[in-house]
């Protein structure tokens, strides 16, 4: 793993909860509300080699997804026009503003999922995650304030650093490195993402007493 340092050289120490909601995500009784749209960008690097991909770390003190390590991405804005250009648009601006990088063409990200926050949720997002192919000697940088950190982690790295309590990871992160991690190669991943379909994956948040957990479709419980 190759890190970049803006906090003093500090990793998360929160340990890996796999069913949890992220920080900052109340839960509410009531209505639901209506998500966001929004885009995230899983940024490889390794080719036909090796598959690494590109996480920062959002400031400790964000009242939403404080000190987790995410993937680059956010909301659409309307300055980002609709429909798929809007979610390519935003794309390419997250990664510039939050890993400092320029990606060459909107028009190379690669649609990989599509996620919306659980309706239990305070804070909702109607995500689209795209993989796309960091510039070649492309270095990340960081604002330290609304990103503090990078590194570029192998998807399994990454998920034993969360284990052990080096790093912060969420619950859509930690699914999704689980599914990358079983991928040789970043040309191989995008190759498998080029001929399968999006299919919209919606967790629910199974409540007992005063905890809470998340489950996706398919699981015990989600039904």
């Amino acid at each position: 793993m190759v890190k970049g340092i803006a906090d003093g050289g500090q990793v998360g120490s929160a340990a890996m909860e796999v069913d949890r909601p992220a920080p900052g995500e109340e839960l509410i009784g009531g209505q639901p509300t209506l998500p966001r749209l929004a885009s995230t960008v899983i940024l490889l690097r390794g080719g036909d080699r090796s598959l690494e991909v590109l996480l920062v770390k959002r400031n400790p003190q964000a009242r939403f997804m404080g000190g987790a390590w995410v993937f680059p991405g956010g909301a659409v804005d309307t300055q980002d026009g609709s429909g798929d250009g809007a979610l390519r648009a935003a794309a390419v601006r997250e990664v510039a503003e939050e890993a400092g990088i320029a990606l060459a063409s909107a028009d190379a990200l690669v649609p990989f999922s599509h996620w919306i926050t659980p309706a239990q949720a305070k804070i909702r997002f109607d995500t689209w995650f795209f993989l796309a192919v960091g510039p070649p000697g492309a270095q990340p940088t960081v604002d330290g304030q609304e990103i503090v950190q990078w590194g570029w982690y192998r998807p399994r790295a990454a998920l034993d650093a969360a284990g052990a309590g080096e790093i912060l990871l969420v619950f859509p992160t930690i699914k999704h490195l689980e599914q990358i991690s079983t991928f040789a190669s970043a040309d191989a991943l995008l190759e498998h993402a080029r001929g399968h379909e999006v299919r919209l994956v919606e967790p629910r948040v199974l409540r007992s007493g005063e905890t809470a957990r998340v489950v996706l479709p398919g699981e015990p419980g989600y039904d």
